[in-house]
């Protein structure tokens, strides 16, 4: 099941933020999606879902916005050097 939420905006955002007015919606529920990743509330599966694009294609427009494609806590990215180190021994 799908589900649908309204966005009430101004007149003009859509010149503010450059883009084309049937963009709009996409392009709010895409920054909603990178946030979301962002913060770590969502994977990046369910993110590229709610943006309704492809995980791959979600992750590269990442950067676009200045969102990193690896979402990794400290104690994550510790772990994983602790794992490249054990490797290498």
């Amino acid at each position: 099941m799908t589900k649908h939420v309204t966005i009430e905006y101004p007149d003009g955002l859509s010149e503010t933020l450059a883009i084309a007015e049937d963009e709009l919606p996409r392009e709010l529920t895409f920054l909603a999606a990178a946030k979301l990743y962002e913060l770590g509330r969502l994977s990046s599966g369910l993110a590229a879902r709610l943006a309704g694009i492809d995980r791959v294609t979600f992750l590269s427009r990442l950067a676009d916005v200045g969102v990193p494609a690896i979402n990794l806590r400290d104690e994550e990215i510790d772990a994983e050097i602790e794992a490249a180190h054990d490797l290498a021994r």
